[in-house]
């Protein structure tokens, strides 16, 4: 949570400001999802798309990455490909911009990986500043 914290603070964000919730709504012991699984809990996080109509949906992890570039037809590639890049999606029932990004933990159990990720979470930073504008 810390982590996250820190962040969402690079992108001039706090937890007040954002809609956070997971592909996964139950407890996963070794956390890692099933196929199964996964499309057990997906459609709570469709509903919760529905209603809240997010304009901006930061997928961290490939988890969420590989769910969302799948429901809107995105191709699917691996994290280092599409980490930080900005994914445009319309649909009927949404419009708006998918932002891969590592897992704040895979950066706790790969510590290279926390540049990377601060330096994802500063641009997106920059993207919301631009799109404020």
């Amino acid at each position: 949570g810390k982590l996250l914290d820190k962040l969402l603070e690079l992108a001039g964000l706090n937890r007040a400001e954002v809609y956070i919730t997971n592909v996964m709504k139950c407890y996963l012991p070794e956390n890692k999802a099933s196929e199964d699984e996964i499309e057990a809990c997906t459609p709570y996080l469709d509903k919760q798309i529905e209603v809240i109509q997010p304009k901006i949906l930061v997928a961290l992890g490939n988890v969420a990455a590989e769910y969302l570039f799948k429901k809107f037809g995105l191709k699917r590639q691996s994290m280092g490909k599409i980490h930080g890049k900005i994914y445009r999606v319309s649909s009927l029932i949404i419009q708006a911009e998918i932002i891969p990004m590592y897992h704040p933990a895979s950066a706790l159990r790969n510590p290279p990986l926390r540049s990377v990720l601060m330096e994802d979470w500063r641009k997106f930073g920059e993207h919301l500043r631009r799109k404020s504008q």
